[in-house]
């Protein structure tokens, strides 16, 4: 288990996604939290009515200072609007030494707000992308860096990720949540070989912030092991922000017992699926 991890990302003004949602995510992984502010948004739920980016200079002075005082063991980056800001964050990452980075390519907010400049898909692809420890694009996001459509079968998320880890990222998560279809699939390819993560699609309009749950909670999980012992905790995790009607209860286990704790946690999911929860929202930031 990581025992700090930073995220650089975007401030969300409502709490539910961005920084906001990282930071909630590590404290309920039992991780210590820092962040670096790449923008700061006019944001609820509903979207986005304003974006203020932090100059690239300031994001700068923010990774020197918390990289120079912590003992930081993961990284989990989020929206970086700009270039200059994408060159800064690599700089930072290369100053510091850090190479567990979890890269969530956010270009669009769930309410359908752009942002990411057109202009810095390149550089992210160029700059960021082979820095990445683990590249976590839902589908879109993976079309849009690869300038293709949006894959619309298992075969073609495949061959997808295959052309994002050319180009540089060790392990590139493809997240299926925008499919169709009763299942819900993720895509996890590395060098390796690929593996397909099935599970039941949720019915659910509860989706903000569940891609950064998911980035960040890899991020809080993967100090000392490997990538895909991490996924299975972790999309328990985004599953259950999705439901949005679970306490949050870290396990004090769960360094140590994951399997144990995957297998309670889907159980408890199964019994606050839609249908069977409680009528009323007992949580609201991200849960285990």
């Amino acid at each position: 288990m990581t025992q700090i991890a930073v995220t650089i990302a975007g401030s969300d003004s409502g709490g539910g996604a961005g920084l906001q949602g990282d930071l909630k995510t590590f404290s309920a992984l039992g991780v210590y939290g820092a962040c670096v502010v790449t923008a700061v948004t006019a944001q609820s739920t509903r979207g986005v009515t304003g974006i203020h980016d932090v100059p690239a200079d300031f994001v700068a002075a923010q990774i020197d200072a918390v990289f120079s005082d912590l003992d930081v063991g993961a990284v989990k980056i989020g929206m970086l609007s700009q270039p200059a800001i994408i060159h800064a964050v690599a700089a930072g990452l290369d100053c510091w030494r850090q190479t567990k980075v979890v890269l969530d390519p956010v270009m669009v907010a769930s309410s359908g707000d752009r942002l990411l400049l057109p202009e810095a898909i390149e550089v992210l692809k160029r700059v960021l992308i082979p820095r990445a420890l683990v590249l976590t694009p839902n589908l879109p996001e993976a079309a849009a860096l690869l300038g293709a459509p949006v894959a619309g079968s298992e075969a073609e998320m495949r061959d997808q990720a295959q052309e994002l880890l050319a180009l540089g990222a060790k392990t590139v998560v493809i997240k299926g949540g925008h499919a169709q279809g009763f299942e819900s699939i993720d895509l996890m390819v590395d060098r390796d070989g690929a593996v397909a993560l099935p599970l039941p699609r949720i019915a659910s309009r509860n989706t903000h912030g569940t891609g950064c749950a998911f980035s960040a909670a890899i991020a809080a999980g993967r100090g000392g092991r490997a990538v895909r012992q991490a996924l299975c905790p972790c999309r328990n995790r985004r599953r259950r922000r999705a439901c949005g009607r679970v306490r949050v209860r870290p396990h004090p286990s769960f360094p140590r017992d994951l399997a144990g704790v995957a297998a309670r946690l889907k159980a408890k999911l199964l019994q606050n699926a839609p249908g069977n929860a409680p009528p009323s929202i007992t949580m609201f930031c991200p849960v285990i």
